[in-house]
């Protein structure tokens, strides 16, 4: 009888543990995390959802060392034919606040049933991308990041035509990026900037503006979310717009893969597409990882 009575009180206790346990709310597992990912390391950093589509050149707020490997692979209707995408990337941060990143997009065509082979374009290495981005204002109280970037594209001759010349034009495309935290899970991006392509054969140079915004739900307890972009395009006076629901998951402590669809408002050449982009993170360990609960 009195070696029951003794347990009695540890039994409360690990009752009442229990207990708090499992009344930890949605709101605290995310607070657990912003504190995790913004206040375990220098400098500070705001966590943000950022979009799948336009990617950004390292996290806003990059930490030194941080790095990352993507690989994409989309399909377009493009009417007439169909496009196939193929992207394979690695971004870094050399330094506090600087990312880098290296892209080489591929595009292969298939004619639909009816259009004949001499109607699509050719296969290419669509050109060579480097870029850089620098995180000017990250203010943890306002969970709000803004950076300025920069993307030079050397376009490739397509592969009927390699080499003739290797570098057949320019891109020119800086850009801005603000991004904000609305709570624990609300998240909203802007990336904009005018795009200059300089074709060196005609000499010719044509400008596009790019306004693309996005809007995210960070799920509680995870590394997921679901959200959508706006891709809006001013060109030539003419506005084009596609809207890309998307959804990203983790499946390791290091991986993560996220899934868009792509719908064009106007589908004068461009009908439904899709794209998966698959997210590899070395040194990306469970120290750093979003913890989840049961």
């Amino acid at each position: 009888m009195h070696i029951k009575k003794s347990l009695m009180p540890l039994l409360f206790l690990l009752a009442s543990s229990s207990y708090t346990a499992a009344q930890i709310t949605n709101a605290e597992k995310d607070s657990l995390f912003i504190e995790q990912v913004e206040d375990h390391k220098e400098p500070d950093k705001v966590l943000h959802a950022e979009p799948l589509y336009i990617d950004l050149i390292r996290d806003l707020g990059a930490r030194k060392g941080e790095k990352e490997w993507n690989i994409g692979l989309g399909i377009t209707d493009n009417l007439r034919f169909d496009s196939y995408e193929a992207l394979i990337e690695y971004e870094w941060a050399p330094m506090d606040r600087l990312g880098l990143e290296v892209e080489l997009p591929f595009t292969f065509y298939a004619p639909v049933s009816g259009a004949g082979n001499n109607t699509i374009p050719s296969n290419s290495l669509n050109s060579l991308k480097i870029a850089a981005q620098w995180s000017f204002f990250v203010n943890e109280p306002m969970a709000t990041s803004m950076a300025i970037g920069y993307i030079n594209e050397f376009e490739l001759s397509d592969f009927g035509n390699f080499g003739k010349p290797l570098i057949s034009g320019n891109v020119y495309n800086p850009f801005l990026v603000v991004a904000k935290r609305w709570g624990n899970n609300f998240h909203s991006l802007l990336y904009t900037g005018p795009k200059v392509k300089q074709h060196f054969a005609s000499n010719t140079i044509h400008t596009m503006y790019d306004i693309n915004t996005s809007f995210h739900y960070m799920i509680s307890g995870t590394r997921n979310f679901i959200g959508i972009e706006f891709n809006k395009t001013l060109d030539y006076g003419k506005f084009d717009m596609t809207m890309r629901p998307q959804m990203r998951l983790g499946i390791a402590d290091n991986l993560l893969v996220g899934i868009v669809a792509g719908i064009p408002v106007s589908r004068d050449n461009e009908r439904l597409s899709s794209f998966v982009r698959l997210i590899w993170e070395p040194g990306h360990h469970k120290g750093n990882r979003k913890p989840t609960y049961d």
